[in-house]
């Protein structure tokens, strides 16, 4: 019997009009079973009350590197967003060092985020990622900024021979990390991953054994060719997390 499956988690949802509604057509398609919704962005509240009347799985997608641009995010809120930013986008190896200067923005910035999702989806998060993957910034790691319990976003999985060894050591370290605190899937590929009848039946022959999520933007129109023929169906990480965890 499989004690697998395939989670299909959308990025960016609310960030704007058009990647709300390419993700939503993929969510009622069945090819993507699960988004991950940005906060103060100017589709925000609408995909927010889109996901609450179609009962979408949704988790907190934390932006800490584009700026906000809903009317209703306060001054303050984008004024350490923006410090935060500015930081992680500096350098390649910025997520990597901690920045005792920034501690506070850091925190005030993944808290109000936290804030905004319960105030627009009626709870809290069960479940958060990063946009750019920085929910895995060493600030946010090492001040312990995600709510413990939670499905947290693991780094991306490689094949043998992908990366280097240096790479390699420093993910399985962040994801040690990460293990401590939240629940993880077995690995992460990027859509990328699955772009071909060769490769999608690789990942699905792997998720007969573990539960693997692929992460995708229905805004591009390439990846949305493809999730359109998928042969993988997906499993709502709602349900992934309520048979694995309670």
């Amino acid at each position: 019997m499989s004690t697998g499956c395939v989670i299909v988690n959308a990025d960016d949802w609310g960030r704007d009009r058009a990647t709300t509604d390419s993700t939503l057509h993929c969510v009622r398609s069945r090819c993507v079973s699960s988004v991950s919704a940005m906060v103060f962005m100017c589709d925000s509240e609408r995909a927010a009350a889109l996901a609450q009347e179609q009962n979408i799985d949704s988790g907190l997608h934390l932006n800490l590197t584009t700026p906000f641009t809903s009317a209703s995010c306060s001054p303050s809120v984008a004024e350490h967003q923006a410090r935060v930013s500015a930081y992680l986008r500096s350098t390649r190896f910025a997520q990597v060092i901690f920045h005792p200067g920034l501690v506070q923005s850091f925190e005030y910035t993944v808290l109000a985020q936290l804030e905004e999702y319960a105030r627009l989806y009626g709870t809290a998060p069960g479940r958060v990622d990063g946009h750019h993957h920085m929910h895995l910034s060493a600030n946010v790691l090492l001040q312990n900024l995600l709510p413990a319990g939670t499905v947290a976003r693991r780094n991306f999985s490689f094949h043998a021979g992908e990366k280097n060894i240096v790479n390699r050591t420093y993910r399985r370290c962040v994801d040690a990390v990460l293990k401590k605190r939240h629940f993880m899937v077995d690995y992460l590929f990027a859509f990328d991953s699955a772009r071909s009848e060769a490769q999608l039946r690789r990942l699905a022959a792997l998720a007969l054994e573990s539960v693997i999520e692929l992460e995708t933007h229905p805004v591009d129109p390439r990846e949305y060719a493809v999730l359109s023929r998928s042969l993988l169906v997906p499993l709502p990480i709602r349900q992934f997390r309520d048979l694995q965890f309670v």
